[in-house]
């Protein structure tokens, strides 16, 4: 159902820096990256996540409400994700744990990145 997501970022290297450490464990790189945007998709994949400046030149800004979430295989890539959002300048939105009004194998953690846009990492496998 979804190409791609965008987010919008006031710092594309900054964000680089922190995108690249954070979604490394989900096994997600850069791809194509120039001085406005960065994508990131598996080795051999397409592109599904941009950090991007704003087309309109404007400043970016996080929704009230908008989150992206991030498949994970495993609850050892979401502790990780989590882990290196934080120790990369991200700010803790929900620590690593299971989240059973989602279902019975619902495991998450959720953070804001460097502008604030926030993101979930979840994992559906048993424990």
């Amino acid at each position: 159902m979804i190409t791609y997501v965008t987010l919008g970022s006031n710092d594309r290297r900054a964000a680089k820096e922190f995108y690249d450490a954070a979604l490394a464990p989900l096994g997600l790189k850069p791809g194509y990256s120039d001085d406005e945007m960065v994508g990131y998709g598996p080795d051999g994949g397409e592109t599904q996540l941009w950090v991007v400046a704003p087309f309109n030149g404007l400043d970016a800004t996080a929704g009230n409400g908008t989150m992206v979430a991030l498949a994970a295989s495993t609850r050892a890539q979401v502790d990780a994700v989590h882990a290196a959002a934080l120790a990369g300048g991200g700010r803790d939105e929900g620590r690593p744990g299971p989240r059973e009004q989602y279902g019975p194998n619902f495991y998450a953690a959720y953070f804001r990145d460097l502008d604030g846009n926030k993101l979930a990492v979840v994992c559906r496998s048993p424990a």
